[in-house]
């Protein structure tokens, strides 16, 4: 079969595509192509960030405004409805003070729901009692507060201007005591004493023989002290070094008892020297040698010269004056 080709038509060229235009790639697009992930998963994630920047915006405005706070405390309201509300409160540790001082400070709260009880608040308020050196409070669901209490332990009474008080080693008040029920401590005596207790605890151990002798102590001038016996003597010791001075007494006494032999006062304010005095006695004495005082506590030996005060002096040895 033959093709009839008709002179004159050119034949039909196919019409030239049209060029596309070249997109370019923005450096961020270029990364994300090389990124480990598919461009879905990478969308995905963007969205979440997005949500979870609002989300944490939206919950710092309402933190700011107390959202939270009345949210949480209408949830702890609820709990306590349920059930956990304080109702028993367990102490250990007291032995001297107030129970009924610690219940009351246990339940003073706005709302005895367990979760809102502030057990931090609780301890702080504790221990502005002088008895309670530290405390310790927790929960134990699923209504009762625990309280462990540490006491301070008692160490003397102080008398101030007729009131007595007893305080710990370290001169903490702890409570008043009434003049019939004074309690077989250590009694100290004068302004400021109480802030001496640890120094005077120094003092007796000192010299612990005499410790079960002397009934009080007084705090002269804020910088000595005076030392009473239950015999009745009177101790003056110095401002310095006092210890070592009470142990030379001590040391005195054993050697030839001077305590219980009718001496009204011993005066040692002068390290050199031991100064006595005794009601009753028309002169003065100087003995070298405090063995020499007779049972009776008459001095024997040879008059001697007076001190400033008029207490009969001796370097090494005890004096009297009448």
């Amino acid at each position: 079969m033959s093709r009839t080709i008709k002179r004159g038509a050119s034949p039909k060229r196919p019409a030239p595509r049209k060029r596309q235009p070249v997109q370019k790639q923005s450096m961020l697009d270029r990364l994300v192509t090389r990124l480990p992930v598919s461009e879905e998963t990478l969308r995905r994630a963007v969205t979440w960030t997005i949500t979870g920047v609002a989300a944490v915006g939206a919950i710092a405005a309402a933190t700011w405004m107390g959202v939270p706070g009345m949210i949480g405390t209408a949830i702890a309201d609820t709990a306590g409805q349920a059930g956990l509300r304080v109702r028993e409160i367990e102490i250990t540790g007291l032995k001297r003070m107030d129970r009924m001082t610690v219940y009351a400070v246990a339940l003073d709260q706005q709302s005895r729901a367990m979760p809102l009880v502030d057990l931090e608040a609780v301890r702080q308020k504790l221990l502005r009692y002088g008895w309670i050196a530290d405390a310790h409070v927790s929960r134990r669901l699923p209504d009762t507060l625990l309280i462990d209490i540490v006491e301070r332990t008692p160490a003397a009474v102080w008398q101030d201007h007729g009131e007595l008080t007893l305080i710990d080693a370290n001169g903490v008040l702890l409570e008043p005591v009434r003049p019939e029920a004074v309690p077989d401590l250590p009694l100290v005596i004068g302004p400021g004493a109480d802030r001496q207790e640890a120094s005077y605890q120094a003092l007796l151990a000192a010299a612990p023989a005499l410790k079960p002798r002397i009934r009080a102590a007084t705090w002269i001038g804020n910088r000595r002290w005076d030392l009473t016996f239950h015999s009745g003597e009177v101790l003056a010791l110095p401002e310095e070094d006092a210890p070592r001075a009470l142990v030379r007494f001590a040391e005195l006494d054993g050697a030839r008892p001077l305590l219980g032999r009718g001496w009204l006062r011993f005066d040692m304010r002068d390290p050199a020297k031991l100064v006595a005095r005794k009601p009753g006695m028309n002169q003065n004495h100087a003995l070298a040698d405090p063995a020499t005082i007779g049972p009776a506590g008459t001095p024997a030996g040879t008059d001697g010269p007076a001190d400033g005060d008029g207490n009969a002096a001796a370097p090494t040895g005890v004096a009297g004056e009448g």
